[in-house]
């Protein structure tokens, strides 16, 4: 990690640990090295830098364009690698940035849902991960956050202590689905896209907390 990355590491993992008391659990399933997509759910504000903290490999992230612009904010969120995207998540800029990462052999944190959740539920997946998905190659690692939406849901001014935990689950990749789908035409490309997003937000779904 870039020194000033590990700091902000550090400083969120130690945040998280005294006021949230988190737990994380599977982060091993994370390759050690190479282009990964860490695919998670998406309840609050905290998810991005919880996914990102629990991962021990230095990770980039999207976010909406208009931060970039912000005072402070901006210089903050480009020195933790944040790739600018449009509201809709559509913009193909986007799409090679992210492509563009994971070409370096780097980790991306991506939301499938594309929003944050209103209700703390499960979203259905966009086609955009499926696409990242069938342009790079890259294994994806589902992930599910448990509790950030009763520490830090949309209609929260500030966030509470209550407990979180992150749970990675095992890689997976489409490597013949997508062969599959390309030896079959453009048509059939196009359609695997949302195929592969809802095959990684029910790895999503399936994911359970370990008993204790």
């Amino acid at each position: 990690m870039r020194p000033l990355y590990r700091f902000y590491w550090l400083l969120f993992r130690s945040v998280f640990t005294l006021y949230f008391r988190w737990r994380v659990h599977g982060e091993n399933h994370i390759p050690q090295s190479g282009p990964v997509i860490l695919a998670s759910n998406h309840a609050s504000f905290l998810d991005p830098p919880l996914v990102g903290s629990a991962a021990r490999r230095e990770a980039s992230y999207l976010a909406r364009e208009s931060l970039f612009r912000v005072p402070l904010l901006g210089a903050l969120i480009r020195s933790i690698n944040a790739l600018p995207v449009d509201r809709e998540g559509k913009s193909p800029r986007g799409l090679k940035s992210i492509v563009a990462r994971l070409a370096e052999g780097k980790p991306v944190v991506l939301f499938p849902e594309g929003t944050r959740s209103l209700d703390g539920c499960l979203l259905p997946a966009r086609s955009g991960v499926g696409l990242a998905v069938a342009k790079s190659g890259a294994p994806v690692v589902p992930v599910r956050v448990f509790g950030s939406f009763e520490a830090y849901s949309r209609k929260m001014w500030l966030p509470r202590p209550r407990k979180i935990s992150v749970v990675f689950g095992q890689p997976i990749r489409f490597d013949e689905t997508i062969e599959a789908a390309r030896a079959q035409g453009k048509a059939r490309m196009k359609a695997v896209y949302p195929e592969i997003s809802e095959r990684i937000m029910a790895s999503i779904a399936s994911l359970e907390l370990p008993k204790a």
